[in-house]
């Protein structure tokens, strides 16, 4: 069985609905605490029944998005996703006073209360974050005014989704083998297997075209997002939109800023790396979708199965209870393999608190894909360990340290494949395209993409319009930048800003992957150089869920983002790992 087994949530849809009607009983329930927090027993009534409410609303909210990914034409299913929202816009709107009246408590007061109740030991973290961002709270008043606006400012990522996924058509084309019809879920890999430069131009331009199609709404949706994200900064009195998106994680903006000037001017390696292609190829020009092509070619293609136990194996040196908890993420029920119609594309793991994780993949039998398997593992194997380790308050953990544990993954894999017995030329090339093209798109894209968020942030914080011709500008001048390539010869790559679905969904999410791509290459060479108790560090990171902020877990992992010498190595790195390409290719 290669799909994903709901009734682990509900054994019935009758069951679902149920519990979902249930949930509206809550709400005046819990607005009814209004103005009595400041009495410890209510406050304890107050915090008990909110938990009771919220371990069935996250199966609720799981079990919902998780059938709508899996067919997002369905309308029912969407118009549960939303009513669940809206359920949860009408929460946000009754609790409106929580954070206003526990302020008002006083710090001493609450951590007294804690100290004096232990079974609210979870809290104190939560209570650390929430007198930390006092500043940014507003009067009950103000609270509840903007939260009426939340399904508003929530609207812009729904309408992405509609009109990227659930109002797009497949288109079908013409190439020198014959037609074919171009999917999300295969476009990559039909260029990476197209004969000839217009094959390959043909299926790029039927994936993007859609954005061209459609640049004004998708620039209009974008200035949605953006323009929300401002109002958020004017009506919480932060800095700017990057300081917003930083705060709750107390990540430093030296972080960020560190992390794409490190990036940006650090370019040597990567342009030389399209240079070596494009020579090595015989191309004219490399266009920005050349990069899948294959520098040498395999028709190997590995099955689901395959890749799953390809990936076990790769953990052989790992400790027992890491290898039983990749497996436990990979069990049948819990992973949704191949691409059907209407299904989402990517792959992600999706998790709630005290929950199994669930994998979504797009399965096209490549070796990227043996690597994706590996990856979202990863993220399950992390959701596995807070579950085990934190209480359910504390078992969601940050973005920021998301992805460390998919990309340890990788570099395990990696590895692995490399040391898997003698290799040919043609594999020791295809595993070094692979490593180089893993820092590529996890450090250096992402990297890029941060720096467009920055900058677009920047013109909208001071008035500046944002339309397709502005962000596609910026978006030429970044693949310049990074890559030395000129996207708008491409005639619709420009509208790159317009497939990431991540700018739309969550802004300023993902300059966390190229830091959490740095991050796990120290712990992972840190394992591979077997320094003392450097899996224990990595198993300790994992374990520590949503305990702590992430600079802090980071660090006692032993990573220290403070430090410019943490982004260099992966830049390092990288120039090491073309320099052997190229002596591969030519020598």
């Amino acid at each position: 069985m290669n799909n994903w087994d709901l009734s682990y949530f509900y054994k019935t849809e009758e069951e679902f609905r149920s519990e979902f009607d249930s949930l509206a009983g809550y709400i005046p329930r819990l607005g009814a605490y209004k103005g009595t927090l400041a009495d410890s027993e209510k406050l304890a009534e107050y915090f008990t029944l909110s938990e009771e409410f919220e371990k069935k609303l996250f199966k609720v909210y799981q079990y919902s998005h998780l059938k709508s990914d899996l067919n997002k034409k369905d309308i029912e299913s969407a118009a549960t996703v939303a009513r669940v929202m809206n359920l949860l816009a009408n929460l946000e709107q009754a609790t409106s006073f929580e954070a206003p009246e526990i302020l008002s408590l006083g710090k001493d007061k609450v951590f007294a209360f804690i100290d004096e109740n232990p079974r609210f030991e979870s809290y104190r973290f939560i209570m650390e974050k929430l007198f930390r961002g006092n500043e940014h709270v507003l009067k009950e008043s103000e609270e509840k005014l903007l939260s009426y606006y939340s399904p508003v400012v929530n609207s812009a990522s729904e309408l992405y989704s509609k009109l990227s996924i659930a109002d797009g058509k497949n288109k079908t084309v013409k190439l020198s083998t014959g037609k074919v019809t171009v999917t999300q879920g295969n476009w990559r890999a039909l260029i990476a297997d197209a004969k000839s430069a217009s094959d390959r131009k043909k299926v790029f331009e039927a994936i993007f075209s859609s954005y061209d199609d459609c640049k004004n709404t998708y620039a209009e949706i974008y200035s949605l997002v953006m323009n929300s994200e401002k109002a958020n900064v004017k009506a919480r009195n932060y800095s700017s939109i990057l300081s917003s998106r930083l705060f709750d994680n107390n990540i430093p903006e030296s972080v960020f800023k560190t992390l794409i000037a490190v990036a940006g001017k650090n370019t040597k390696a990567l342009k030389k790396y399209y240079k070596i292609r494009k020579k090595y190829l015989g191309l004219k020009a490399h266009r920005s979708y050349d990069r899948f092509i294959e520098l040498a070619h395999s028709d190997k293609k590995y099955s689901y199965e395959q890749a799953r136990d390809i990936f076990f194996a790769s953990l052989e040196n790992t400790p027992a209870d890491f290898r039983d908890k990749a497996r436990e993420a990979l069990r049948e029920g819990f992973v949704d393999v191949y691409e059907q119609d209407g299904k989402r594309s990517g792959a992600y793991s999706s998790s709630v608190a005290d929950a199994h994780p669930f994998i979504l993949l797009n399965h096209t039998s490549t070796l990227d894909d043996v690597f994706t398997v590996a990856h979202e593992a990863g993220h399950s194997i992390h959701t596995l360990y807070t579950h085990e380790s934190q209480p359910t308050k504390l078992q969601q953990y940050t973005i920021f340290v998301a992805e460390i544990a998919s990309t340890f993954n990788e570099h395990m894999l990696l590895d692995h494949l490399i040391k898997s017995g003698n290799t040919s030329k043609e594999e020791r090339i295809m595993l070094l395209q692979k490593a180089i093209d893993e820092i590529v798109a996890t450090f250096y894209r992402q990297s890029l993409f941060a720096t467009y968020e920055y900058e677009v942030s920047k013109m909208v914080e001071n008035d500046e319009p944002i339309d397709h011709v502005v962000l596609s500008n910026l978006m030429i001048k970044l693949y310049k930048k990074y890559y030395g390539i000129d996207i708008s010869k491409e005639k619709v790559k420009q509208y790159i800003w317009a497939y990431i679905p991540h700018l739309f969904y969550t802004p300023f999410y993902v300059y966390q992957y190229a830091t959490s791509f740095a991050a796990s290459f120290a712990l992972y060479r840190a394992v591979k150089e077997n320094k003392e108790g450097a899996f224990d560090n990595y198993i300790g990171l994992l374990k520590s869920g949503g305990s702590k902020y992430p600079i802090d877990q980071a660090r006692e992992a032993g990573i220290d983002f403070s430090k410019k010498e943490t982004f260099m190595a992966v830049v390092d790195r990288l120039s090491e790992l073309v320099d052997m390409l190229e002596k591969e290719l030519f020598e």
